[in-house]
């Protein structure tokens, strides 16, 4: 077998590209378009969305072209004894209880990876309690849902995630049960 020379393949082709020269054009254009977001959003530009997983209203998101460009926050509102939409995502998420009590069940993810991705969730959930005042963790792909323990009293969340997972290209996000009523 002849010996394999690295220069004998590295001129080889005649495909062009102006991939670089693109990439600083837009670098200058997002550069010149960042200097016009806002660095403040008013909560009267935020907008609500009846959501599968219920009430919600964005704090900062993608589509609301402000300068925040590695998380997404939205506050998501549970009525008395109101549960979300069960889902799950690749990304981590913190949430922030700013209002009421409840718990969360996080049915936990099994990954392997043989041949092929596989992916397997707890049949049993784990239930962690939490109330006003308190941070919720969220690991990648676990299966969560908020539940609101009052009957009467309203519960709202602050839920924080890093949209940088999202642009690392494990978008997955699995929606797996509605809440109910949306």
């Amino acid at each position: 077998m002849p010996k394999f020379d690295e220069r004998d393949v590295a001129t080889v082709g005649s495909k062009t590209a102006s991939w670089r020269a693109d990439d600083v054009a837009a670098s200058i254009a997002f550069r010149k378009a960042y200097e016009e977001m806002p660095n403040v959003v008013k909560s009267a530009d935020m907008p609500f969305e009846k959501s599968a997983d219920g009430l919600i209203k964005h704090l900062v998101h993608h589509n609301m072209k402000t300068r925040e460009l590695c998380c997404e926050a939205y506050m998501q509102f549970l009525k008395g004894a109101e549960k979300s939409g069960k889902h799950r995502h690749m990304w981590e998420e913190v949430i922030f209880v700013a209002e009421g009590k409840g718990y969360d069940l996080h049915w936990d993810c099994q990954f392997d990876c043989d041949d092929k991705f596989e992916w397997r969730w707890d049949e049993t959930p784990k239930k962690f309690e939490w109330q006003r005042g308190d941070f919720i963790y969220i690991p990648p792909f676990v299966t969560h849902q908020h539940v609101n323990a009052s009957l009467d009293q309203p519960a709202r969340l602050i839920v924080i995630s890093n949209r940088i997972i999202k642009e690392m290209g494990f978008d997955w996000f699995e929606q797996v049960e509605r809440a109910e009523g949306f």
